[in-house]
């Protein structure tokens, strides 16, 4: 007579502890998107945002993390290579360029301490970086400019505080949010040892102005949530990226009506890499994304790839469950495998 445990085994629906089709398809786009990610290295190490192309900071740096976003280092070939490819890049001043044609850095500097800060043989570029990092203030929030500005009518055209400053595309510019988010980011992850003794002033400066600069119904823009009297619209990406800057920044209600902007949005959001992104960040405060009029699946690895490396990056890191950057709050993954069971 067979136990009660094998006949209850026997009764259960077999689908119900089965991934389902979404899943596999998603399990499958990934694998494809990781092989294609390996092979699309250039032989300097590096990648670039197309194939044949010549390699840049920025495509390596997001190849590198969807192909270690849930894989330790160690001393993987291809990671070594790489990390080889963006040490030789740096510049004296400590900065990385977005081109190698570049004698200037920008803000790709903070992807590269960003994912090297993890590497022990890296440690020496990664603080060099961080402290160019904290010495580039942008000229349009310094005292000069904003004693020139307070002698000047006032004006309902622009509304911002100029006394934040964060950190721009180029050095010695102008605040944006997207190179502010990213240098937090570098920030957030760096080693303690590694950070300038100014880390502590120039976190709270950003994270005042990345809550500053968020559009009146919620989200971020590139810039200014209102020119001309006018209020800006918000977009996806801008706002995934201050989002996941704010991540661990005091609590403030215009984050949670972002989240809510974003939420609604993803329904909408037709691009591989603004869905991929935007599932990332809500997964990242524990939110399930809902259910969108695109999907991920509906595009090959080899369709991404011609979109740019970096959004063939962005989709293998939003389909892995295990990624540590962004990583998926515990409150979404237990959801999630509770669904599973």
């Amino acid at each position: 007579m067979p136990s009660v445990a094998i006949s209850v085994l026997k009764m259960q629906n077999p689908l119900d502890s089965s991934p389902t089709a979404s899943e596999l398809c998603g399990k499958t786009l990934r694998s494809e998107c990781f092989s294609l990610l390996r092979e699309l290295q250039n032989a300097d190490g590096g990648w670039a945002f197309h194939n044949g192309e010549q390699s840049r900071v920025e495509p390596t740096c997001w190849a590198l993390r969807a192909l270690f976003a849930s894989e330790p280092y160690a001393n993987d070939q291809v990671f070594r290579k790489a990390a080889r490819f963006l040490q030789t890049s740096q510049l004296e001043d400590g900065s990385w360029p977005a081109t190698s044609q570049m004698s200037t850095g920008s803000w790709v500097t903070s992807l590269v301490c960003s994912v090297l800060s993890g590497d022990a043989l890296s440690a020496d570029y990664v603080k060099a970086g961080l402290k160019w990092i904290c010495e580039d203030f942008p000229r349009d929030s310094s005292p000069l400019r904003r004693f020139v500005q307070s002698l000047r009518p006032k004006s309902a055209t622009v509304s911002q505080n100029d006394s934040y400053r964060g950190w721009g595309w180029t050095p010695r510019t102008a605040s944006w949010v997207e190179p502010t988010a990213f240098a937090l980011m570098a920030l957030q992850e760096a080693v303690p040892q590694q950070l300038p003794k100014n880390v502590v002033e120039r976190r709270n400066l950003a994270v005042s102005l990345l809550y500053d600069r968020m559009c009146p119904g919620g989200g971020w823009n590139c810039g200014n949530p209102r020119v001309y009297g006018v209020d800006g619209d918000a977009l996806v990406l801008a706002t995934c990226w201050a989002l996941l800057a704010l991540r661990d920044a005091p609590e403030k209600a215009g984050r949670a009506l972002s989240i809510e902007w974003l939420r609604k949005e993803f329904a909408n959001t037709q691009s591989a890499g603004s869905l991929a992104v935007a599932r990332m960040a809500l997964q990242n405060y524990g939110i399930e994304p809902p259910q969108a009029e695109r999907n991920l699946q509906d595009w090959t690895a080899e369709d991404l790839a011609e979109q740019g490396t970096h959004v063939l990056a962005w989709v293998c890191m939003a389909l892995d469950p295990a990624r540590h950057w962004p990583a998926v709050a515990v409150t979404n993954q237990k959801t999630s495998e509770g669904r599973a069971r």
